[in-house]
């Protein structure tokens, strides 16, 4: 088996537990800059995936399963959009340019992201897998996960022959990690759009974690969603986090990600697509995980709230939007002068 971005830290927990399971024989990890963990019985090999050496190292390996998990969400991440662009679109077209020259690969696991949905005034209630978005996505993560869907489809044409499983999460949260959802949250006061109030559907990423292993051995065809039970209002996961809801119109939390790259306020990626999540949101039908996938996450969408609330300390603001305002961007301009 061969894992991609076994360096980051999904990558990584999701390559040790998989190395642990008495199915899997053997577990080959790659990425372009060593691992700052240990990764236990996980082969570390350093390889590009952008570089058709990629093709080297599966044939070599007599790879029977790869699993895709290097799809970049964070530009600041990977040195930049252009560089993010080209690990995600670039490399996960070398990577099934070589999947699709290797005669032994039995299965590919993609981690995909219900950004390819997209989120308008006129989406359904409920995403299922077969539907597309109303409004498709023209920037950022979310047009390089409708290309690498575009381009995964395609192999699995021309190699019939391979299962192929792709897995479109939801936002993830936790305590311990860091995701451009819950780095937005983590905000006090927290703004929300003005006279919106949007549809927040979540993952843990501990689930995000558990869903990779079961896929992989699962070994079934498809694309699947993935998330926890349940949708809250971006207002009740507010108040749920203890945090203080600041409304500003549109064009005024747009400019947060302008104001990102000049001060430390933790949105640097923030895209329209963004923007238009935090205004409708998105929910996504979950029933061919539990039914076809056999998956069922341990956390709902609340819950999964409240543990990101266990490391949150209560706003000390109070209620008043002026006051929230004062502090976001007093902060702001303390965070320039000091940067």
């Amino acid at each position: 088996m061969l894992v991609t971005g076994v360096s980051s830290d999904l990558g990584g927990r999701f390559a040790r537990r998989i190395a642990s399971d008495p199915q899997v024989s053997r577990v080959i990890g790659v990425d372009v800059v060593p691992p700052r963990s240990d990764l236990g019985a996980v082969r570390f090999v350093r390889a590009d995936i952008r570089n058709p050496v990629i093709a080297k190292v599966i044939a070599g390996e007599d790879v029977d399963t790869v699993v895709h998990t290097s799809v970049a969400e964070s530009a600041s991440q990977v040195g930049g959009r252009m560089s993010m662009k080209e690990h995600n679109v670039i490399g996960t077209m070398q990577l099934l340019a070589a999947c699709q020259r290797a005669p032994g690969l039995e299965r590919l696991v993609v981690k995909s992201s219900a950004e390819v949905y997209g989120s308008s005034s006129r989406d359904p209630a409920m995403f299922t897998e077969d539907m597309s978005a109303k409004r498709m996505p023209r920037s950022g993560y979310a047009k390089d996960v409708l290309e690498v869907e575009g381009y995964v489809r395609g192999f699995s044409r021309r190699r019939p022959d391979v299962t192929v499983t792709m897995l479109r999460k939801a936002p993830t949260v936790a305590s311990f990690a860091s995701s451009p959802l819950s780095e937005y949250l983590r905000l006090s006061p927290t703004p929300k759009v003005l006279g919106f109030d949007a549809r927040i559907q979540l993952l843990h990423y501990e689930d995000l974690v558990s869903v990779l292993p079961h896929a992989t051995l699962a070994g079934v065809h498809g694309t699947f969603n993935v998330a926890g039970d349940g949708v809250l209002m971006m207002s009740q996961v507010i108040r749920r986090l203890g945090r203080v809801a600041l409304p500003l119109p549109p064009f005024a939390i747009s400019s947060l990600g302008s104001l990102a790259k000049q001060v430390r306020l933790g949105l640097e990626d923030f895209s329209p697509e963004h923007l238009a999540y935090f205004t409708y949101g998105r929910g996504l039908d979950t029933t061919r995980m539990r039914t076809v996938l056999g998956f069922e996450p341990r956390y709902t969408t609340e819950q999964a709230v409240a543990e990101l609330a266990t490391v949150l300390a209560p706003s000390p603001l109070g209620n008043h939007p002026i006051v929230a305002m004062e502090s976001l961007l007093s902060g702001a301009l303390g965070g320039k002068q000091h940067g």
